[in-house]
């Protein structure tokens, strides 16, 4: 393989007015995993790394970011183009997070401009200024400082806005006092009073610290019990620095609970703490928790938001207005002014891993970033991932454990209802039916989690057996009927189902399987006296609706709630006592080697929101394998177990967290180009590359995507090192050889998924 690259050093012949000239190495938005040299204006240099600049780029101009200046160039002179203009007087990011951006981008082996792209807000990468333009910000006067609190006891609102104006002297700009949810009209009457002013600052200087300490909590912390106050111990005493803690507490153990009072601590000291969570779902409710207990700015960041709301979050953050920044994978790369704490809420949930353009694994970044900023960072899960189990055993990683439920909650029952020989009415046995009625009749919730949505995964002819496939794909779209159409959920293709078989012309068309709509409907039929929510992506479309359910299932009435893994995880439902599973067995025999894991950590999620308050709880898991051996280990000696016995398998087999994966994926309209693309770099490999072994090449588990052909190569070593260097002589070559521009191909490291 002949890998190309760019030259360093300047040409024979090269003048050396061109070596004198001041040249910008640019990262700019592009696929090519290079950077682009420009000339800057006259008498600009000395720029620090990361400021924006605006440069032609073929026809267009866009915007990107000042690696650093260079030199010399092997770009001829009267082929550099000029920079059009420097944005920024200061760089976007901090010194860390360019390097945490620098780091992702090597790792990850993606472009650095496309992943500097992708860790700032849209309206950042259109060249908006990084600091706000002034706004009104609102003061005490002098009356307002000298008056007792006593003065306006009877006023709470205007009493909690002049405590939190009376903490920042400074004063506090619009935006911000919303943040604090500092009502407008406690602000406005506080001005009639004479004890608060409206002004306009003279300059935009940078934000002042907040004083974080002097903000009492607005709700009191809980009592812990004893293993949650050995947790918050470990964490208060810790030394300040770098230091990754696994919380793993059984679920409903109180987890939440010590993060809020470690993170009480970490604001006390002014510093600013970054929560993740895996699902935009569990955003708001989190987020409401966290500013119910904490008098300071508790903020959102996740794709639900607008650009514009998205760009004053992302400010707020990086000027340390923010004290808590709540987000989804994404929101790993917010700037913070005085970082203090990181904490990433169920570490395990594949949510964390982008699975399209950069690739990063937001778990894995944070930790990296935490390093970087020298803080500290906490993983929380009942069922904590392979890999963070790893480096707990390889004292990488320092664990508490909270086995109990708080509050006196008690584990629930689990059930393995054996399913061979039994009739089933709309996916449930009749001991899941009937044991549905009595937790109904006393009052009680049932949640039945079914990972399918749409009304059926097939539909089918009865007169011959032909079943509706997806033009563009290698699956079976799914029967909806609100709207009635097939959908294919892998490319989103639409179209209306027949109303006669195209092989036979019969009539007689029909639905095959169960999705959350069918059983919904079914159990709304059933149990016709009795609420029926259903909860999963269609149904949680519409901006609001997601929180209407929540709100609608948090009455202590009798209710099932039908749902996907929007239900499984974070969610705390007191009045559930009976989570019934209908199918298990799919993850029992997955083609993933991450499956009997994943499997697992959902059994054990989905089955801890039953029983989580003072009712006991029961869980009933259908299966067609009640004596397989993960089921039996995992529901007899828990998930401990289990996850030490898929340890031990993945080292005799050399899988990570034991060995080092890369997939290379390639596709294109043609089956031929991928698969030979790959055949030559998997023969490259196997000659060139002794330390990396390459699987394959081989059709994708879904050979037919969206109309393309997909083929794997699948890469894997024993040490890190080897494999990223062999994956940079990979690319290079890809990047630089005609034959790969036949193909859309992409590598992901640590792949978490094998689709």
């Amino acid at each position: 393989m002949q890998v190309l690259g760019r030259g360093a050093s300047c040409k024979l012949g090269q003048s050396a007015s061109l070596r004198a000239m001041p040249i910008a190495h640019l990262a700019l938005p592009s696929p090519l995993r290079h950077g682009f040299d420009y000339r800057l204006p006259a008498g600009v240099h000395e720029l620090p790394p990361g400021v924006r600049v605006r440069a032609p780029f073929g026809r267009r101009e866009v915007i990107g970011w000042l690696l650093h200046e260079a030199a010399e160039s092997d770009v001829p002179a009267a082929k550099m183009r000029a920079v059009l203009e420097i944005i920024d007087s200061e760089p976007a990011l901090n010194a860390e997070l360019w390097q945490l951006a620098l780091w992702a981008a090597r790792y990850y082996q993606h472009p650095i401009g496309d992943a500097l792209t992708q860790m700032v807000p849209a309206l950042i990468r259109q060249g908006e200024p990084l600091r706000a333009t002034l706004e009104s910000c609102w003061r005490l006067t002098a009356r307002g400082l000298a008056l007792s609190e006593d003065g306006l006891s009877r006023a709470p609102k205007q009493l909690a806005a002049l405590q939190l104006l009376s903490a920042h002297p400074q004063g506090l700009s619009e935006t911000t006092c919303r943040a604090l949810q500092i009502a407008r009209e406690a602000l406005k009457a506080l001005s009639e009073k004479g004890l608060a002013e409206c002004f306009q600052p003279e300059h935009a200087a940078k934000a002042p610290t907040p004083a974080w300490p002097a903000l009492s909590l607005a709700q009191a912390e809980l009592r812990l019990n004893a293993e949650q106050a050995v947790a918050f111990d470990a964490l208060r005493k810790a030394e300040d620095g770098f230091r990754v803690w696994l919380l793993q507490g059984v679920t409903g153990s109180g987890k939440t609970e010590v993060y809020l009072q470690h993170i009480a601590q970490v604001l006390r000291s002014g510093r600013q703490v970054l929560v993740l969570v895996p699902e935009i779902g569990l955003t708001p409710q989190t987020v409401a928790r966290f500013q119910a207990r904490f008098r300071c700015p508790v903020l959102a960041l996740h794709s639900g938001l607008s650009d514009r709301e998205r760009m004053q979050v992302w400010r707020q953050a990086r000027e340390g207005m923010a004290g808590i920044v709540i987000g989804t994978r994404s929101a790993v790369f917010t700037p913070l002014a005085r970082p203090g704490l990181i904490v990433i809420d169920e570490e395990h949930d594949l949510s964390f891993k982008q699975q399209e353009g950069f690739r990063y694994h937001g778990r894995d970044v944070a930790i990296r970033r935490a390093q970087l900023e020298n803080i500290p960072i906490v993983l929380g899960s009942a069922t904590p991932s392979l890999e963070t189990l790893a480096n707990v055993h390889a004292g990488r990683y320092q664990r508490l454990e909270l086995k109990l439920r708080a509050g006196g909650a008690k584990a629930p029952l689990v059930r393995c209802v054996d399913l061979r020989g039994q009739i089933l009415t709309d996916g449930l046995c009749t001991a899941a039916r009937e044991a549905m009625t009595e937790t109904l009749a006393r009052g009680e919730q049932v949640l039945v989690f079914l990972n399918r949505r749409g009304f059926a995964p097939v539909m089918l002819c009865h007169a011959c057996g032909w079943q509706a496939g997806c033009d563009r794909c290698d699956a079976k779209p799914t029967l909806h009927r609100a709207p009635m159409r097939l959908q294919c959920h892998h490319c989103g293709s639409e179209r209306p189902p027949p109303m006669h078989c195209p092989d036979c012309g019969s009539s007689d068309l029909r639905p095959a399987g169960v999705g959350t709509e069918r059983l919904a409907d079914a159990l709304s039929q059933h149990f016709a006296n009795t609420p029926v929510y259903r909860v999963d992506r269609d149904s949680t479309r519409r901006k609001g609706s997601f929180d209407v359910l929540m709100n609608a299932i948090a009455k202590p009435e009798a209710a099932v709630l039908v749902g996907t893994q929007m239900l499984a995880k974070g969610h705390h439902f007191p009045n559930v006592t009976l989570v019934v599973i209908p199918n298990c067995d799919g993850g029992l025999f997955s083609a993933d080697f991450r499956g009997p894991e994943r499997l697992a950590q959902q059994l054990v999620q989905v089955s801890g929101r039953a029983g989580r308050a003072e009712k006991p709880g029961r869980v009933l898991i259908q299966t067609h394998q009640p004596d397989h051996p993960l089921l039996q280990q995992l529901f007899s000696q828990g998930y401990d177990a289990c996850a030490q016995t898929l340890l031990n398998e993945r080292q005799l087999m050399g899988l990570p967290p034991a060995a080092s994966m890369a997939l290379l994926r390639a596709e294109a309209p043609q089956d031929s180009a991928p698969q030979e693309l790959l055949s030559y770099v998997a023969h490259w490999l196997r000659e060139d590359e002794p330390l990396v072994q390459a699987w394959g090449p081989m059709p994708a588990p879904m050979a037919r995507k969206a109309g393309m052909h997909r083929w794997h190569l699948l890469l894997k070593t024993t040490e890190r090192k080897p494999l990223h260097l062999a994956l940079s002589r990979v690319v290079a070559w890809l990047e630089a050889s005609p034959e790969a521009r036949r193909v859309r191909w992409s590598i992901d490291i640590d792949p978490q998924e094998l689709s």
